[in-house]
């Protein structure tokens, strides 16, 4: 296999295309992840350092073990859903002590439950990430969506989030559904925040 045969679904799914400056209506297909849950403050969670330590290292063992039976893949970017029992603590307030969330890395369909368990075994033999048991491998599935490219500072999401909300979703007939969704193209240990690349996607349905 050469590097061209190597798959990056950031280039083959439309779903991880967005315009920056504007709104785009998407239908996302149904798709594979890792998945693992918390709550809480991302700056300050441990929760949340101990879940993006669980999940990487399944992903690139993933990536491996796919590599070695002829089918490799570029490893995906971190993604989240995001909630509050309030949502205006996320929207608008941004209390960020009230947030929920699934931390999420997308992985190929052909990636099957025996192949997601030996994973496991093979992560805890080596390194043992405390959260490693509550990660899970499920789909989800958004439907149509509303998208935009964000740049800049995760804090400076607010504005953006309102427009879409209130003003793009209801104006073009649709009402929110789901959980807010956020796909981090860029790594923020290495990306100064003002540069910070994510993708701002919120499920839809037709208003009744």
């Amino acid at each position: 296999m050469t590097t061209a045969d190597k798959i990056d679904f950031k280039r083959e799914l439309d779903c991880y295309r967005a315009p920056r400056g504007r709104f785009r209506v998407v239908d996302v297909p149904e798709l594979r992840y890792l998945m693992i849950d918390g709550h809480g403050d991302p700056n300050t969670s441990p929760a949340y350092v101990d879940a993006i330590e669980a999940l990487y290292p399944l992903a690139y063992r993933l990536k491996f073990a796919s590599k070695r039976a002829g089918r490799d893949h570029v490893v995906m970017p971190l993604e989240g859903l995001w909630w509050a029992d309030d949502m205006d603590a996320f929207t608008s307030a941004r209390d960020k002590s009230r947030w929920h969330w699934t931390l999420m890395i997308m992985v190929p369909d052909w990636i099957d439950r025996e192949t997601f368990a030996e994973a496991v075994d093979q992560v805890a033999a080596t390194r043992s990430p405390r959260r490693l048991s509550e990660v899970r491998l499920d789909t989800l599935s958004e439907g149509r969506c509303v998208q935009t490219l964000h740049v800049g500072s995760y804090d400076d999401e607010a504005d953006v989030l309102a427009r879409m909300h209130h003003e793009f979703i209801p104006a073009h007939g649709f009402a929110l559904t789901g959980r807010h969704h956020e796909i981090y193209l860029s790594d923020a240990r290495r990306v100064a925040p003002e540069k910070l690349r994510t993708i701002l996607r919120q499920p839809v349905v037709p208003a009744t």
